[in-house]
């Protein structure tokens, strides 16, 4: 990528984020739904500790869902839990040491899952990171295509057996995805997808959102042709108000400072979405859907292209280690 795509990939990011927060400011919030009890259920959270996660985990134990929060950090993940319990008067929710940039870490968190001999009804894939400086992940990747798309991607098809086993036909299991906006500005060329020459974390970070998209899609493709109970959406929380934004410079962080509290969403607003997907009596047995404010909307084009979609697929499956079942 050449100095002067990196700078238009940055225009583009930012061009993104106004445009939303202008909607926001002109559009009524959504707040998490109104649906029955769902005692029983099984819900997994990646990044459940903190920001919009947090809210996810929590708002889905007060509906009496048992949840297990994934986290890297062992102290935010105890504190999550213990507040989340003491608020939501609900015992059975719990951590579990998952670090999404290392591919073992993960399949001894699925692991560490199974042996508490659980069925899962909803995986919510929600953490990840923006706009960090060019590092890698410990198995080698560009770190915003490592954690949040491609630990997520292994992650998923290490516990779909899990949640096809939970799934019924009256009441699927659901996965839900959170991706962004910035996801209509993403480029992804899988012939270069390690190249560091003039990195740009935007486009970075762009990228892995819109791998999200696409790797939703073709994931409900292969659940709908082996007829599996099981959905998989994607959402957009919007722009939130959250610790994601301590990697954009200095002068974006003043702004935020000082406008976030007019224009951008709070964390438990920006996790309303989430739990619309994971909840919504009116979402059973539907997939395959980009959700925004509560509402299917249309992602960018290039998430529709079907080939992408292939060859993004097969390509993880080979990244990540697992058997491509969609061959």
């Amino acid at each position: 990528m050449s100095p002067l795509s990196v700078a238009a990939t940055v225009l583009r990011v930012y061009y993104v984020g106004v445009r939303v927060i202008l909607q926001q400011l002109f559009s009524r919030a959504l707040h998490a739904p109104e649906v029955p009890v769902r005692k029983g259920t099984v819900a997994f959270v990646t990044g459940g500790a903190k920001g919009i996660g947090f809210y996810t985990a929590k708002q889905l134990a007060r509906l009496g869902m048992h949840v297990i929060i994934a986290g890297n950090n062992d102290c935010e993940g105890s504190e999550a839990v213990r507040t989340i319990k003491e608020e939501t008067q609900n015992e059975k929710v719990e951590y579990i040491q998952c670090d999404l940039a290392s591919m073992k870490s993960i399949r001894l968190c699925v692991k560490s899952f199974k042996a508490k001999n659980l069925p899962l009804h909803v995986l919510i894939n929600n953490a990840g990171v923006m706009l960090v400086p060019e590092r890698k992940t410990v198995d080698g990747f560009e770190e915003h295509f490592g954690l949040n798309y491609l630990g997520h991607f292994l992650l998923t098809n290490l516990l779909l057996s899990s949640l096809k086993e939970a799934g019924t036909s009256s009441h699927h299991a659901r996965i839900v995805t959170v991706s962004s906006a910035t996801h209509y500005v993403g480029e992804l060329n899988l012939e270069d997808l390690q190249r560091s020459s003039c990195y740009s974390p935007h486009g970075a970070y762009a990228m892995s959102k819109l791998a999200l998209v696409l790797f939703t899609y073709r994931l409900q493709h292969h659940l709908t042709a082996e007829g599996s109970y099981v959905t998989a959406n994607v959402v957009d929380p919007g722009v939130v108000n959250t610790n994601l934004y301590r990697n954009v410079f200095w002068a974006g962080r003043v702004v935020k400072w000082m406008t976030a509290w007019l224009f951008f969403k709070t964390p438990e607003e920006g996790a309303a979405t989430s739990v619309y997907a994971a909840c919504a009596p009116e979402l059973e047995g539907i997939g395959g859907g980009y959700l925004y404010n509560g509402k299917k909307t249309q992602s960018s084009e290039k998430s529709y292209d079907e080939d992408l979609q292939r060859k993004l697929w097969h390509a993880s499956c080979k990244m990540a280690g697992v058997p491509d079942v969609t061959s």
